[in-house]
């Protein structure tokens, strides 16, 4: 597409975007002038469905009108609350519905799945993630290393780029995993990373990790709901999100997990149990001894989070209606090219402002990242009394997520205008 920075060409798109009303049903926090904010900033909190207080509003009123009874009476009764959400979340990650499960929070969920799948022996001990990744996966992995007895410098591999560059080429991880090989036990890597806004290969990744005998694993934090995944096709072993960024499902949001149909029937796998988690059959005869329900739902540990899952059922919709993940990728990958157009048209100097994410689309979602040399926090708060939400990172990266739930090609339009009006002061 030959894009145009002028607001008639940004008017133009908008006009033709299929998915241009679902801004509507979302709430925009206002700037300082009392307008609309360009929000642009939903891989660190995604806005608020204005659908998500009547659904919580719901569930307070069957606590009111029911109480305990709310767990087996009402419009959708507290029991089997998780299970209206199994479906949209298997269609979300591309995978099977016994394969999900939506429970706990991100990290809470990471240690359960390592407990299961980082099972170190005397030869084959080796962890491999990405370097710089997001800091709770590191001390995440750590944390779980020594509780094997090892030490995290030694049983730890850091992923890293090539001298002068800020990503990771997928041959240099292909290869790395070949030349761990048998010592090579799990790799846990982020979907993408949450500093440069690189997506990875992960179904090469995946091939790659089981061509050694390693377990492989994805944090999907900054990926779902932003890229459309199929971790059941690329043959993953195991992955978390949270829902609180792309998923638009509130602060501190609940979180999901898949574990491959593989693993379904596998009670011999160590766990953390929870009686959630125990065979339905007889979970309320209290007994002793743990049997896991089949797939994923054996991960559970206590009854579902009522109201951050009722935030969370609400925006699942607004993605089902969208038409899924396919929809909404294809408005990303226009909206972020849009944006990358605005920035690359400055022509600044790479001493100045540098794009850190890549260009291939494929190897982006949604987010550029901004690496500013000089003031980068002068520019952030710039952009902030323009009205525009951006995210800082230090030491000196701005990221900039146009979400296509809810961003506009004026949003991005109106961006640039701002980058060119510094450009010009700075």
């Amino acid at each position: 597409m030959n894009f145009q920075p002028t607001p008639e060409f940004a008017a133009a798109l908008d006009a033709a975007d299929p998915l241009r009303e679902f801004r509507h049903r979302f709430h925009t926090p206002l700037a300082s002038d009392g307008q609309p904010s360009v929000y642009f900033c939903g891989n660190s909190l995604g806005l608020q469905p204005k659908a998500a207080r009547a659904a919580v509003e719901e569930e307070f009123e069957s606590w009111e009108k029911l109480g305990v009874e709310g767990h087996f009476h009402g419009t959708s009764p507290w029991l089997g609350y998780h299970e209206t959400l199994t479906d949209s979340t298997a269609r979300l990650v591309g995978a099977r519905p016994a394969e999900v499960v939506v429970m706990n929070n991100l990290t809470t969920n990471l240690h359960l799945l390592l407990i299961s799948f980082y099972r170190p022996t005397a030869t084959r001990y080796k962890v491999l993630m990405e370097g710089g990744a997001f800091p709770s996966d590191q001390y995440a992995l750590e944390s779980q290393v020594k509780l094997h007895g090892l030490a995290p410098d030694n049983a730890i591999v850091e992923l890293l780029p090539r001298p002068g560059e800020y990503t990771l080429r997928t041959e240099d991880i292909l290869a790395r995993i070949q030349a761990l090989g048998d010592s090579l036990a799990v790799i846990i890597i982020g979907g993408v990373n949450y500093y440069t806004g690189q997506a990875f290969d992960m179904a090469a990744i995946t091939q790659a990790g089981h061509a050694v005998g390693a377990t492989v694993g994805f944090d999907l934090a900054h990926a779902a709901g932003n890229l459309a995944l199929s971790l059941h096709d690329w043959d993953v072993d195991f992955a978390c999100w949270c829902s609180y960024k792309y998923l638009n499902s509130g602060p501190g949001g609940t979180s999901g997990i898949f574990v491959h149909e593989r693993f379904a029937a596998r009670p011999d796998l160590p766990r953390l149990a929870g009686w959630w988690g125990h065979d339905p059959a007889d979970r309320f005869q209290m007994k002793k001894g743990f049997r896991p329900m089949a797939g994923a739902a054996g991960w559970q540990l206590s009854n579902a989070q009522i109201f951050p899952m009722a935030i969370h059922r609400a925006a699942l919709a607004l993605v089902d209606e969208a038409g899924g993940m396919a929809a909404l990728r294809h408005k990303s990958e226009q909206l972020t090219a849009y944006l990358e157009f605005m920035v690359r048209r400055l022509e600044l100097p790479r001493e100045t402002l540098e794009i850190i994410t890549p260009a291939d689309p494929a190897a982006r979602g949604c987010q550029l990242s901004m690496l500013v040399h000089h003031n980068g926090r002068a520019l952030f708060d710039y952009l902030a009394a323009a009205g525009i939400v951006a995210d800082w990172r230090e030491p000196n990266v701005i990221r900039l997520a146009p979400v296509p739930l809810y961003n506009s090609f004026a949003d991005v339009q109106r961006v640039g205008v701002a980058l060119a009006r510094w450009a010009v002061l700075d």
